[in-house]
């Protein structure tokens, strides 16, 4: 094993050059590239080595010299600290300006591509709307008595420590602020080091999953029991994987969210795959719906469905929709979903989408229009089996810039599509994470 540099001591000084594509600071210090954790482009800063390397380093700023017009303070206390937020130093709209450069570079650098038109962005509908969207979140737990007792909270910063939170101001305040409390309750516990995690899902109820390694005592659940009636949370616990979450109350309150903001509901598990930032979800399903530019009847594939976030939309504004996902319990959620709804224009298939041949029976029947919605690996491996069947749109909804280009240079290069329309969405405030989406038409 290679032995690691020795970090050079005390701090030292950088002019901030520009943002490197996680947000930090790009600076060249004695002709070498360092990236600085918390240094904004214009800045001149001082800062500490945190790894030293062949071609580049890494720094954390220490200090500010000459501070950037766009640098604001930090919402929350534990920003510099906790690895949940990157970006709190940076006033919102040069947030969104930094996503959107992000999107446009490499849709030029990987998939050699430019959007004929630049979508406006998707923001919150105020400036508070930044604080309090994490409607999901799986925090870790420990026990560290040097701490005072149990921590909650998200792992530190290049360490895989959980930050001691008190607070924290960018999930819903319903359990945000609710932190202490789930401290003091882990630390009442007979096992207070053996809840590794606890998983939240907030939406129409707040709903909180406790891991446990070991059993819970009569006295545990007793408490748990209290916590829940007291917070207005609905408790979980979670013995071993997935299939082993139940819930405290025999007959637990279902949790539902539109998708739309219509009158829409879809019914999820607390550990389901749901958008983080509610508004900015329903705001980028009625984006790209709207991109689609449906007519009463158009055929429509959806792939990476989940458990119909898309689909239902969808087929309530008259679409035929084929909707294809790679999970079963989130396939049965759609159907059950649809039933629920009155919704009878959906089928909805188990299928594993990168791995797909082409003449599977779901690929079958013709479609006018595709949405995809994959995950951070894109979707390759499916794109030129949908390609060649020529659909006249295609909308891509991306969680990474990345994958994003380099499907969208497949399409344009090798498909005959062009990529008529390109935005971010701001679904991770204060975060370097870029979501987008894409419009494909066939030229």
């Amino acid at each position: 094993m290679a032995r690691r540099k020795p970090l050079p001591p005390g701090d030292y000084p950088a002019e901030i050059l520009d943002f490197d594509q996680n947000g930090r600071g790009f600076a060249r210090v004695d002709g070498k590239a360092t990236f600085i954790a918390d240094a904004l482009p214009g800045e001149r800063v001082r800062f500490k080595y945190l790894a030293v390397g062949k071609d580049f380093d890494e720094g954390q700023c220490v200090s500010v010299e000459q501070a950037s017009a766009h640098r604001v303070e930090p919402g929350c206390p534990h920003f510099g600290v906790c690895g949940g937020c990157s970006m709190q130093h940076l006033h919102p709209d040069q947030q969104i300006a930094f996503k959107q450069k992000q999107l446009l570079d490499q849709l030029q650098r990987i998939g050699k591509v430019a959007p004929q038109q630049i979508a406006p962005p998707i923001t919150a509908a105020n400036a508070d709307d930044v604080w309090g969207y994490r409607r999901r979140a799986r925090l870790g737990a420990k026990r560290l008595p040097s701490k005072g007792g149990a921590v909650v909270g998200f792992r530190e910063r290049n360490t895989h420590f959980v930050t001691p939170l008190t607070q924290c101001p960018v999930i819903d305040p319903r359990v945000g602020q609710k932190i202490m409390q789930i401290r003091a309750l882990i630390d009442s516990l007979s096992i207070p080091d053996r809840v590794p995690q606890v998983e939240i899902a907030c939406a129409d109820r707040v709903a909180m999953v406790f891991r446990l390694i070991d059993p819970a005592t009569d006295e545990d659940l007793a408490k748990l029991t209290a916590f829940g009636a007291r917070e207005g949370v609905d408790v979980y616990l979670q013995t071993g994987g997935p299939a082993t979450i139940r819930p405290l109350s025999a007959d637990p309150q279902p949790l539902t969210y539109s998708p739309d903001g219509s009158d829409l509901r879809l019914r999820f598990e607390p550990t389901d795959f749901i958008q983080v930032n509610g508004f900015i979800s329903q705001q980028t399903v009625n984006q790209a719906l709207d991109w689609l530019e449906l007519q009463a009847g158009d055929r429509v594939l959806e792939l990476f469905c989940g458990l119909g976030n898309f689909s239902l939309p969808l087929a309530q504004r008259g679409a035929e929709v084929i909707a294809v996902e790679g999970e079963q319990a989130l396939v049965d959620r759609a159907r059950e979903n649809a039933q629920r709804n009155g919704i009878t224009g959906a089928r909805f298939e188990k299928a594993d989408l990168f791995r797909t041949e082409a003449g599977v029976d779901w690929l079958t029947p013709e479609f006018d229009k595709v949405l995809l919605d994959p995950p951070r690996a894109g979707a390759r491996e499916i794109l030129p089996i949908v390609a060649a069947r020529k659909p006249q749109r295609i909308v891509y909804v991306s969680c990474h810039p990345g994958t994003l280009a380099r499907d969208a240079g497949t399409l344009v290069h090798e498909h005959g599509y062009q990529l008529a329309r390109a935005g971010v969405m701001d679904m991770f405030p204060h975060t370097g994470h870029v979501e987008s989406m894409a419009l494909f038409v066939r030229a």
